[in-house]
């Protein structure tokens, strides 16, 4: 973590927070229980902030600063509203491509996602607020700075952002293994949202259950999977041949 993209100690977090600075998430100390610590908690659930606990080895590792079990990143970018951004793209009469991540929580992987999307024209990058990697220095080195050229916006829940969508008239497409269509057999000349899935699960059971379409790569080594970057850009350039 690059130490101008984070704060420690609680009550600089809470004066971070309330001031509106773009904090993507907090580490908190395991059992740290002080009256300022409550204050903290309640500041972060106002503002929905996204938190994990961890051991103060790590905290010791993130900082040698005095950060009181409280040490939070700072996202070096401003977050897009979705519903805001989907306008502006059809306004400006383009033929909408977004791309979902359902919770993926690598960031080099999300770096590397969103160096493909910036090559391949995405108008916007979706990623659920909770979950999912932060926007810090490994990814905006492995993004090679386009995480500064493409809309990123964060979202309560990815079920909300679908229907959206698709109010919009923007199919959605899961990627998943767990359909019989292939990449090659459906249509993305057309408005569309790639759904990509976590690392571990994929795509989650019940995003699988309200999207349009699902589809797979083809896929012939013994090896049933591809790195989820990979396997994003292989959707993405399938979208811009069928666009070209």
């Amino acid at each position: 973590m690059e130490k101008e993209h984070q704060i420690f100690g609680i009550r600089a977090i809470i004066e971070a927070i309330q001031a509106g600075a773009t904090v993507d998430k907090v580490y908190i100390q395991k059992e740290a229980s002080s009256e300022l610590m409550k204050d903290l908690m309640k500041v972060m659930k106002r503002g929905n902030i996204n938190f994990s606990y961890v051991p103060a080895e790590k905290l010791n590792r993130l900082t040698p600063n005095n950060h009181q079990g409280a040490v939070a990143t700072i996202s070096p970018i401003s977050f897009f509203d979705l519903e805001s951004l989907i306008e502006s793209v059809i306004e400006n009469g383009k033929k909408p491509l977004f791309l979902i991540l359902d919770q993926i929580s690598d960031a080099r992987n999300f770096g590397a996602i969103i160096r493909t999307a910036e090559c391949t024209g995405v108008n916007g990058i979706i990623v659920q607020k909770a979950g999912s990697a932060p926007v810090n220095g490994d990814t905006v080195k492995t993004s090679a700075g386009a995480v500064f050229n493409i809309p990123i916006c964060k979202v309560e829940h990815i079920k909300d952002a679908i229907f959206l969508l698709q109010a919009s008239g923007i199919k959605t497409v899961a990627a998943t293994e767990k359909t019989d269509q292939n990449i090659y057999d459906i249509s993305l000349n057309e408005p569309v949202a790639i759904i990509m899935g976590s690392e571990d699960r994929g795509v989650n059971p019940s995003v699988l259950k309200i999207v349009d379409e699902k589809a797979k790569l083809p896929m012939f080594g013994t090896i049933g999977s591809l790195n989820v970057s990979v396997a994003c850009g292989a959707f993405l350039y399938e979208a811009v041949r069928q666009r070209s």
